[in-house]
């Protein structure tokens, strides 16, 4: 029997130009069809409800077609993401307290610069009206970290955090909780500015605003998995989908501490990409040209090449506070999203004889212009109380990153 053979091709062509249009009309329906936050559409998808796009209509259900984030100036947002954190470098102080680990980071914002002189003392300017002369007096960056019984550093008592010529220089002398402070009056000061430059009701609270689609986050200080992740700035080492080339022992390629031949960065080839401490008696080199590691003392926090995420001095200069409380285990203790040791949680006191680990230890990162080395990795820590302050600790700091960025 002979079979006549049916055009199956023809049908199939039919059925799917039929189909795409039922679906493209779909699409296209009001109201329906794919959402973002700033395309909501104009009715609800699950129940069929006209929006209403008008604050103070209270007859029908309010949504927002804004949704920003409004970071504030300095900071430099940084793409989350999967990363090996921990140190890569051979442990010469056995310390143990950083092993390897994988985890995600998520997107959030950091300053591109340590906070500067210059940015401390407009601080301590506004403060003047607001608390006691008492309370100013704990504020102001402890200056006398400069001294020594066998050093002829004191007059920077007078000059480091005064004088014109040090106002882009990174402030010193400042505690973690000076730092904290810091962050709030900062969180404080820009959302008014913003308030103020958007016409933005003063009566409006923060949820308000939130609701409005107008998110204004706090300022804070970066976590350590934040700040590590940041200065490693992996995203440098991307080759096609998710591989990355090489590890980072520094913010920078390579197993060195000058700038090579086929890298792209400012600055010639063999000049050191940190302000660091060269070796023992040498914190710069000698005069001349070959001084090419910033300065002896801290430099401008413009100074040196920027890491890939476009951050400057994530290693040398200054070494910086983050928010974590220190513990020698949080590597393998604290969670694989987003890591933070806020508190001794699951590793109290009192599993230590050392009693200097309480939980006013904090940690700081990344090397400063008295260090060797060795510090200038990020995946390096040490800690201190956080009402202590030093000549080589400073700050810089972060905010989280909300919602569907750039869409």
């Amino acid at each position: 029997m002979h079979l006549t053979k049916k055009p199956w091709g023809l049908w199939a062509a039919a059925f799917l130009i039929v189909g795409g249009s039922v679906l493209s009309s779909c699409n296209k329906t009001p109201g329906y069809g794919r959402r973002t936050a700033n395309k909501p559409g104009k009715k609800s998808a699950t129940t069929g409800a006209e929006f209403s796009f008008e604050e103070n209509d209270t007859t029908q259900f309010f949504v927002a077609k804004n949704a920003e984030q409004i970071p504030g100036p300095n900071l430099k947002f940084i793409q989350g993401g999967r990363a090996v954190l921990g140190s890569q470098e051979e442990d010469v102080m056995a310390f143990r307290d950083n092993l390897e680990r994988t985890v995600t980071v998520a997107n959030f914002y950091l300053d591109e610069t340590e906070i500067t002189n210059n940015d401390y003392r407009e601080f301590l300017f506004d403060m003047k009206s607001k608390v006691s002369a008492d309370s100013m007096q704990k504020l102001e960056p402890r200056e006398d970290v400069w001294g020594g019984a066998l050093s002829f550093n004191d007059m920077y008592q007078s000059y480091y955090f005064r004088f014109p010529g040090f106002n882009f220089y990174p402030v010193a002398g400042v505690s973690w909780t000076q730092a904290n402070v810091y962050s709030k009056w900062r969180t404080d000061y820009v959302q008014e500015l913003i308030r103020k430059e958007r016409e933005i009701d003063s009566t409006f609270t923060k949820s308000q605003l939130i609701e409005r689609g107008v998110a204004m986050a706090d300022f804070r200080l970066p976590s350590e998995a934040e700040w590590e992740y940041a200065a490693k700035a992996m995203i440098g080492t991307q080759y096609l989908d998710e591989n990355q080339e090489y590890g980072r022992i520094y913010p920078w390629d390579g197993r060195g501490v000058r700038n090579p031949y086929n890298v792209k960065r400012k600055g010639k080839q063999g000049d050191f990409l940190a302000n660091f401490k060269r070796g023992r008696g040498d914190y710069g080199g000698i005069s001349g040209n070959q001084r090419n590691d910033g300065e002896i003392l801290p430099t401008n926090v413009y100074d040196m090449a920027p890491n890939d995420f476009g951050l400057y001095h994530m290693a040398g200069n200054m070494n910086e506070w983050v928010y974590d409380v220190y513990r020698p285990l949080t590597y393998q203790d604290a969670d694989d999203l987003n890591p933070l040791r806020k508190d001794g949680y699951g590793d109290e006191e009192e599993n230590y004889e050392v009693t200097m680990l309480t939980d006013e230890m904090r940690v700081y990162k990344g090397g400063s212009w008295r260090d060797v080395t060795y510090w200038l990795a990020p995946g390096t820590r040490r800690f201190m109380h956080e009402d202590s302050a030093t000549n080589h600790i400073g700050f810089r700091c972060a905010m989280i990153s909300i919602g569907e960025r750039g869409k």
